[in-house]
């Protein structure tokens, strides 16, 4: 069984920048499933699929890192598939705004999770 870590020290610079990236993710991903059910139509379903999923994991992703969970490596790993996913999602619309400041923002996230997902926590 996992241990939670008993420390009250500050989250690492990498981690903070990295429960930054996810958390402007999250909100970018909110602002974007607004602009999705805005336009209608089952493209619009389909990559509002991948941005919500998206914004769930970004949430919960930052939120376990904060509190050291045990399971941060593996939830950043996850996190970064799932903006990968919302950010290939959001590029097939590449003549909208919105869609292009969300799949950058998810992009971040992705490399900033990847990276954490091969730190130790």
């Amino acid at each position: 069984m996992t241990q939670q870590p008993a420390t009250t020290a500050p989250l690492s610079k990498e981690m903070q920048d990295c429960v930054q990236a996810c958390m402007t993710c999250h909100g970018v991903c909110e602002e974007t499933m607004s602009s999705c059910l805005q336009l209608g139509g089952p493209a619009q379903m389909q990559i509002m699929r991948a941005v919500m999923d998206c914004a769930e994991m970004t949430r919960m992703c930052a939120d376990m890192m904060m509190r050291r969970s045990p399971l941060s490596a593996e939830m950043c790993a996850m996190c970064a598939r799932a903006c990968d996913m919302s950010a290939e999602a959001c590029m097939s619309m590449p003549d909208d705004d919105q869609m292009m400041r969300c799949a950058e923002a998810c992009r971040r996230c992705a490399d900033s999770c990847r990276s954490m997902s091969a730190a130790t926590m």
